[in-house]
């Protein structure tokens, strides 16, 4: 447990107080600050109320799907921005010459060395600088008759003609709008974008001109087609930056009021049927009037609120107090359910600031608080806090009451649903029962208020989306909770009851009699629990795990003894008594090495209290005189049985153990055992501990009697059984 929760489980009245107080005061705080607390109009209700004459003006905003819509399409209408770049013309008709000017001195050097001519007329020294330059080899081997000048007049006049029309950055096709922005200094067109070349359009123009008006030499055109490409550079930019803030102030021109309500206009009369445009208008009126509340209005509506929810609590922390009182004195698990109880809360506050028409209501999951309470307690703790919870947050929806009753049938019905869960994947069954739950509520409540079918449907569809999402977030907090408050709930003790535990796969394999007697004594402590109003679950799988202490040394122990000789014979009656004394301490070690919870491990040194070990204890007097035996030394170190299973193992340890060791257990023989063991530990004060009643003890005694004479059944004895059971089997030659 962490340390910061370790006082809290032994937290005095003060801590209780606290944690009441706080969760209160977390749950007002998630109120709608002054907004009125009224029931929530619907439309198609009728306004019994007065006249509703708005006091102020105040403006009704655009419904947050239909200002997202235009805020789109908003943005979607702006054209992309392109800025003309002047200085692309002049940086690149300048490059181009001082391209030409590099390219002249290399063919000059041509002239003067004449050596080592290489296949394409000039020397290797030559060639190498022409590869440097990134030259093509058809301006390399250009004719002479077509001189190297009139290629790069060509090839400028190309440039000059394509920038002058614009070159854009961006493919064409790539743009979405038929028109773009062009931002020229200050000014700004809205421009056809077929206005403009874009790379393969230049292309495509420079090809075909240079075929018209340059030379017939196709390889010569392409040499300048690849010069040409090799200084041109898009003129006509797109700017993101630019593009979006235009986006943004496109945006914010959106408005997002849907129209004005007056001062003294009337925003409904009595008797009308609420519409969508009077909803808005109610609903934009109450916010309007909380932020022009005073301090005092403030002040008065936080008392009401507080009063309110401590109302509800305090129903709740009653009925635990009366009916559930370790609960209440359990501060690690009133911390438990404060914190259940709050995230409820929360997820309702956040539902409240979704701004959507979708009744997104329906998926506060109530049903988790529900199923969790039923797990973690009991069904009766599951239905009281799930009528709790659905107050609460109906309390934070503005006292919805449609939404309090939806939740209070959903979540009660998720209860029903693992009342008698057996194991982790029975939470998953509770689907049905909270659909069926929202369902039914979500028709009942449309056909009364005349809602279209395709309303209902809506809901119906919400609240198949909660049915499906509960029970597995339900089952993710489980394994969270456990963990955290190590709470163990019926789910880890029924998977304890499996015997391919280790444990319990161990032990009978080593100490089968031990392993035998512990399944006996589950089975009578468990018929015994359902009639006392204990934990059949737990009752039984603390007698299975009660006696594993004996594990260390099981043939000590007279069940696992099979007829062989004892190791008590040889041993003082001291040391036999440590020896069985000791498959406590052992035992308890041995459940906290395999992680059982503390809930079990009580069962190991409860179900033999403080009592004495007669047998050994009158046998030491008998051999060493009275006045020198302690009755200590032969005390088992306790402590006594606190909770009712507990006291059912320690009960049923003893009478089961005395039963099986009688040669005729006659139904009064068995009767007077039980009730005469049952005595001796009560005159022993190790019930004293214990809440169980003399009720309880009486419904013990007979439910106990009840399953060892229905152990004690006879059978008709078969043909020759006697001689079956007196002759030994012939050894086969």
């Amino acid at each position: 447990m962490p340390d910061e929760l370790k006082h809290i489980k032994k937290g005095s009245m003060t801590v209780r107080i606290l944690i009441f107080a706080m969760t209160v005061i977390l749950v007002v705080l998630m109120f709608p600050r002054g907004e009125s607390i009224e029931s929530e109009v619907t439309v198609g209700s009728i306004w019994t109320n007065d006249d509703l004459i708005a006091s102020m003006t105040f403006e009704v905003p655009e419904n947050p799907e239909v200002y997202k819509r235009k805020v789109q399409q908003a943005a979607e209408s702006v054209p992309p921005v392109f800025v003309v770049h002047k200085e692309v013309l002049k940086n690149s008709i300048d490059s181009l010459r001082k391209y030409k000017s590099q390219l002249t001195k290399i063919l000059d050097s041509v002239i003067v060395n004449k050596s080592s001519i290489n296949p394409t007329g000039f020397s290797n020294k030559t060639f190498e600088e022409f590869k440097q330059l990134r030259l093509s080899k058809k301006l390399i081997t250009v004719k002479v008759s077509r001189s190297l000048d009139d290629a790069f007049a060509m090839a400028e006049e190309v440039i000059r003609r394509v920038l002058a029309k614009g070159l854009l950055s961006k493919p064409l096709n790539s743009i979405d709008k038929d028109l773009i922005a062009v931002r020229n200094g200050k000014f700004e067109k809205l421009i056809k974008k077929e206005r403009f070349y874009d790379y393969d359009a230049a292309k495509e123009y420079i090809t075909r001109y240079l075929n018209n008006n340059f030379s017939f030499d196709l390889n010569l055109n392409k040499a300048v087609s690849e010069l040409v490409f090799k200084f041109l550079k898009p003129n006509v930019v797109f700017s993101k930056e630019l593009t979006d803030q235009e986006i943004e102030i496109a945006k914010s021109k959106v408005p997002k009021t849907k129209y004005i309500v007056n001062q003294d206009e009337r925003i409904v009369a009595k008797h009308d049927r609420i519409t969508k445009e009077i909803k808005e208008k109610i609903d934009a009126y109450r916010k309007a009037k909380g932020n022009v509340n005073t301090f005092t209005d403030t002040l008065i509506q936080v008392v009401g609120e507080t009063l309110h929810i401590s109302a509800i609590f305090s129903l709740f922390f009653i009925y635990i107090f009366l009916f559930r009182k370790k609960l209440f004195y359990n501060n690690l698990k009133l911390l438990l359910i404060s914190i259940v109880i709050l995230f409820e809360s929360f997820i309702t506050y956040l539902a409240g600031h979704v701004e959507v028409s979708a009744p997104i209501e329906l998926l506060i999951f109530i049903p988790v608080a529900s199923i969790l309470f039923a797990i973690f307690f009991d069904s009766r703790i599951g239905f009281y806090g799930t009528v709790i919870v659905a107050l609460t947050t109906g309390a934070l929806r503005g006292n919805d009451y449609v939404f309090v009753v939806m939740n209070i049938v959903a979540g009660g019905l998720a209860v029903y649903s693992v009342r008698d869960v057996k194991n982790r994947s029975q939470i998953f069954r509770s689907f049905l029962f909270i659909l069926v739950g929202y369902v039914v509520t979500a028709f009942a409540f449309g056909m009364e208020s005349f809602s279209r079918i395709e309303s209902i449907l809506i809901s119906s569809s919400f609240a198949a989306s909660n049915a499906l999402i509960s029970p597995a977030l339900t089952y993710g907090l489980i394994i969270f909770f456990e963990k955290i408050f190590k709470i163990t709930t019926d789910l880890t003790y029924l998977e304890l009851s499996d015997f391919n535990n280790p444990l319990l796969k161990e032990l009978a394999k080593n100490a089968p009699g031990t392993f035998n007697h512990s399944l006996t004594i589950g089975a009578m402590v468990e018929s015994a629990a359902v009639e006392i109003g204990a934990n059949p679950t737990l009752a039984r799988v603390g007698a299975y795990y009660h006696d594993i202490g004996k594990l260390v040394n099981p043939t000590a122990f007279v069940e696992n003894q099979m007829g062989g000789k004892s190791i008590h014979e040889e041993l003082n009656p001291r040391e036999s008594a440590q020896i069985i004394i000791s498959h406590v301490k052992k035992g308890i070690e041995l459940a906290e090495e395999h992680g059982l919870p503390a809930e079990i491990i009580d069962f190991i040194p409860m179900h033999h209290g403080t009592m004495v070990i007669t047998y050994f204890f009158e046998k030491a007097k008998e051999l060493l005189g009275e006045e020198k035996v302690s009755e200590d030394e032969f005390r088992y170190p306790g402590p006594k049985p606190d909770t009712k299973e507990t006291a059912l193992v320690m009960l049923a340890d003893a009478i089961e153990s005395t039963v099986k060791s009688m040669d005729d257990p006659e139904p009064q023989k068995v009767k007077n055992v039980i009730n005469n063991l049952v005595k001796l530990r009560i005159e022993d004060g190790q019930l004293d501990e214990s809440p169980m009643t003399f009720s309880d003890i009486s419904k013990t005694k007979e439910a106990f009697y009840n399953y060892l004479i229905g152990q004690q059944y006879h059978r008709i004895r078969y043909p020759n059984q006697d001689k079956i059971e007196s002759e030994p089997e012939e050894e086969k030659e």
